[in-house]
């Protein structure tokens, strides 16, 4: 009669047994567990750590190389600007008859000098300009000025330049808009690259130049024409450094591309952007928008007198 208890106290142990020891197995393997993780998450970091480290000295490689391109430029863009200047002054001399007069033939080639060393003038003008946003070397002096000045000395610039009688330069005339607060030379340059370009690709019909007001204190510049258009694709890459977009008459015209990548840029220096609406074979529209009033870090702008 005594022995059933015991007997039973041994089997209720020897259940107990089993249990503590997969217990203690799950134990040591959730142990291991979380040292292949802690491994696994230690090798992670390393990988992450010199990946950044690969990223900064990347990063650095690029600033040096963007930094070595604007100093090369720049210095390229000032020593072309001496011997340009003097192919011109020659020129000047030359189809001003100062050293006796010139043949037909002669004079239409000393045309040819005279254009071709003004179109390598702008080619300079413009890397030497993207040379100095790129170093971030360009500073902007914003003024209180009429549009109406403006249009007035874009109309004097390029009234002369426009030779072909299939072709009407228009300036609209900015009626009942205020004066702008903004570096107008630097607008200046943004509209002569659009009008430059406008020209350009226009062999007939017109280019008209407008200026209108839009929501939140801006306005927007205009220039349309009714040349050979782009191709909706190339609405983006005109915009891009060095970017052409072919076609015929593209290849018969001298550049560098940088004149709309560099207004690009100056519009955003103005606190504005570019924009294009154009249609192949049907013309195009560039235009800027920007703020009346460029905002200053420091107050004390005034107002238009």
């Amino acid at each position: 009669m005594t022995s059933q208890p015991d007997a039973q106290a041994d089997t209720g142990a020897g259940a107990e047994t089993p249990t503590l020891s997969a217990l203690q197995a799950a134990l040591a393997a959730s142990q291991l567990e979380v040292e292949m993780l802690r491994a696994e998450l230690e090798e992670t970091n390393r990988g992450v750590v010199a990946l950044y480290s690969e990223l900064d000295a990347q990063a650095e490689q690029l600033r040096k190389a963007t930094e070595m391109k604007s100093r090369f430029l720049a210095y390229m863009s000032h020593e072309f600007r001496t011997p340009i200047s003097s192919i011109r002054s020659i020129a000047r001399l030359l189809a001003d008859h100062v050293d006796g007069p010139l043949n037909a033939e002669q004079t239409r080639q000393v045309g040819f000098i005279q254009t071709t060393a003004v179109e390598f003038s702008e080619m300079v003008d413009d890397l030497l300009d993207l040379a100095k946003i790129e170093a971030g070397r360009v500073d902007i002096s914003p003024a209180w000025f009429d549009m109406v000045d403006l249009f007035q000395a874009l109309r004097g610039m390029f009234k002369p330049v426009v030779t072909n009688a299939d072709l009407n330069l228009v300036f609209e005339e900015p009626r009942g808009l205020p004066p702008l607060f903004t570096d107008d030379r630097k607008l200046s340059q943004i509209l002569r690259n659009f009008i430059s370009n406008a020209l350009k690709f226009t062999p007939r019909g017109e280019v008209r130049i407008s200026v209108e007001p839009c929501e939140g204190d801006r306005v927007r510049f205009s220039v349309a024409d009714t040349g050979i258009g782009i191709a909706p694709e190339f609405h983006t890459r005109v915009f891009e450094d060095f970017s052409q977009v072919g076609s015929p008459l593209q290849n018969r015209l001298r550049g560098t591309g940088l004149g709309l990548a560099l207004s690009r840029q100056l519009a955003e220096l103005l606190g504005g952007r570019v924009d294009l609406q154009s249609v192949l074979g049907e013309g195009s529209v560039f235009s800027v928008t920007l703020p009346a009033r460029l905002p200053q870090p420091n107050a004390g702008a005034g107002t238009p007198e």
